[in-house]
């Protein structure tokens, strides 16, 4: 093993089944992974049933996506590049810039496998507390230096679902010759985004939550120019299945339905935060999920209870996020919520 790595498994949320068999409950709802509860498009879910060519590997050009992705999005289809997720994205910009004792610049609290990537990279990690509000603050400036490899900002941020100034986002990357890496996994769901192309601006996205295609993993992202050979040079080789491609195609060509998916969540976004505030401290949220502060082991109580919520002491926060489901899985949320406080 290389001497300087650190090892430290992420950790997802836990799934139903084993929720069920540990607490011998009936019914389980689970609001712990930011899923789309509506699910794919139809017209994604017919493409998975008429799928047949599993002996084949993939083009791993993936002109079709792309080209899609570029009238859906308004960026060059010759600079977005596909992953395995934003996660696969991220893991080929470490492969292709981070040496041994490289700064990563990461605000804090905020998804921990950035810092999972930054230790097994041997990178120095260089954590930015945020404010109470979790915005991020000028003070991220006295943290830019010439051995800033990459800076990393979520917008919105998980678990906290707070986006950022733009003004603020523009000023980190004219401050630094390093990478600035824009997360929008969850911009479908928010009032704004990241509108700015700089020579050192990577922003990736993914179509696992608003369109639900988080099982078949695919990621994209809009690179510099100057970037894009050395990414798909370093890359693996076929990183999304035909599968994975095919529907994703077929999602952006039903923008209606990720569009009434989201409508309906931001809609139960904001009844649930109502709500949520009349019996804990609540934050406002531009993503698909709301962080929020209550009693200690609140998360284990709720399973007992048959309800799935996350934990976010590793994310660095004391506090609990809950995806915004369907109406009456959030009613069940708030029940048991109720029960338990």
């Amino acid at each position: 093993m290389r001497k300087c790595i650190k090892f430290e498994a992420y950790v997802p949320g836990k799934n139903i089944e084993e929720v069920k068999e540990a607490y011998g409950l009936e019914k389980v709802v689970k609001l712990a992974s930011n899923e789309n509860p509506y699910g794919a498009s139809p017209k994604a879910i017919e493409v998975v049933r008429n799928f047949t060519e599993l002996h084949r590997y993939p083009n791993p050009e993936y002109r079709e996506l792309r080209r899609k992705l570029e009238e859906y999005t308004g960026w060059n289809a010759e600079r977005i590049v596909i992953g395995a997720g934003i996660d696969g994205i991220l893991e080929t910009l470490f492969k292709i810039l981070i040496d041994e004792g490289d700064e990563v610049v990461i605000p804090v609290p905020t998804f921990q496998y950035y810092g999972i990537l930054a230790r097994l990279h041997c990178a120095r990690e260089v954590l930015v507390q945020r404010d109470e509000n979790f915005q991020i603050t000028e003070r991220i400036f006295e943290f830019l230096n010439p051995r800033t490899k990459l800076v990393i900002i979520p917008f919105p941020n998980n678990p906290t679902g707070n986006t950022e100034d733009l003004r603020l986002v523009e000023e980190i990357a004219e401050s630094t010759k390093g990478i600035v890496f824009i997360d929008e996994a969850y911009v479908e769901f928010a009032d704004s985004r990241v509108d700015l192309d700089l020579d050192n601006i990577v922003i990736a996205r993914t179509m696992s939550k608003a369109f639900g295609l988080a099982n078949l993993r695919i990621g994209y992202a809009r690179l510099p120019e100057w970037l894009v050979n050395y990414y798909r040079s370093a890359s693996t080789p076929f990183p999304v299945s035909t599968l994975a491609e095919k529907t994703a195609i077929a999602s952006l060509e039903d923008i209606e339905w990720m569009k009434d998916c989201v409508e309906k969540i931001k809609r139960e976004r904001e009844r649930l935060f109502k709500e949520l505030k009349k019996l804990t401290i609540a934050y406002p949220s531009q993503a698909n999920f709301i962080f929020f502060k209550s009693k200690e082991g609140l998360a284990e109580d709720m399973m007992r209870k048959g309800v799935i919520i996350r934990d976010c002491k590793s994310f660095g926060v004391s506090g609990y996020r809950v995806t915004v489901g369907k109406p009456e899985e959030n009613e069940f949320f708030l029940e048991k919520l109720k029960e338990v406080l």
